[in-house]
């Protein structure tokens, strides 16, 4: 009875102590699982934020780039230099040939008026006039010409040289013979280039009626 009693009770001491050590270790597992789920939680919370971290720096990185970096290269245009084609005018053409003529022709109005001037001065009195002569045909020589008004340009210094040389011959006491071809031939160069004016500008020139002189005749 004695041994029953004291099995039974060891048997419960057994019994209690097994289930002390059965809750001891649930406890350690639950407790275990809990500190597992924490860390876990932690380590999850913090491989957020290192995450967030990380994608942030990269933001910044990418924006301080697009800031810092240099401008494109821009290729500035090669300017095309376009040559600008004018046309100049034709100073032999219809339009424009009297305006060209005029400007040789003022050097023979020029002479003719200086000439008929030392015409009517004394023999010793012509120097300063064939002086403003010459001046006036160098001027007309030094005038610059289109082609088509070169015969112009012939005939007038042909018959300024001819007046000039006249001037000379007769103040320099040359016979009058010598004086009359110089007048006759300084004549005759001035009606060719009268004739090559009136061509130029499309005048019709008339030639001088010459009137024939009547002399008295006795009757038989």
């Amino acid at each position: 009875m004695q041994l029953f009693l004291d099995c039974s009770t060891e048997c419960h001491i057994i019994n209690e102590t097994w289930d002390l050590n059965f809750s001891l270790q649930n406890h350690s597992k639950s407790f275990a699982t809990h500190v597992m789920r924490e860390t876990r939680g932690k380590e999850g919370i913090m491989t957020g934020k290192i995450q967030k971290i990380i994608l942030f720096a990269l933001v910044i990185s990418a924006v301080l780039n697009a800031c810092t970096a240099a401008p494109p290269t821009t290729i500035a245009p090669v300017p095309t230099n376009i040559p600008t084609i004018t046309m100049t005018p034709n100073p032999c053409a219809p339009e424009n040939i009297h305006a060209e003529v005029q400007k040789v022709h003022k050097f023979m109005r020029e002479f003719d008026d200086a000439s008929s001037l030392a015409a009517s001065r004394p023999r010793e009195q012509l120097s300063d006039a064939i002086a403003e002569l010459q001046k006036i045909r160098r001027d007309a020589e030094d005038q610059q010409t289109p082609p088509c008004l070169r015969d112009l340009q012939t005939y007038q210094i042909s018959h300024m040289n001819s007046v000039i040389n006249t001037l000379i011959a007769f103040m320099g006491g040359s016979d009058q013979q010598a004086v009359d071809q110089g007048i006759a031939l300084a004549r005759q160069q001035h009606d060719m280039y009268t004739m090559e004016l009136a061509r130029l500008l499309g005048i019709t020139v008339v030639p001088a009626t010459v009137v024939p002189v009547v002399t008295a005749t006795s009757t038989p």
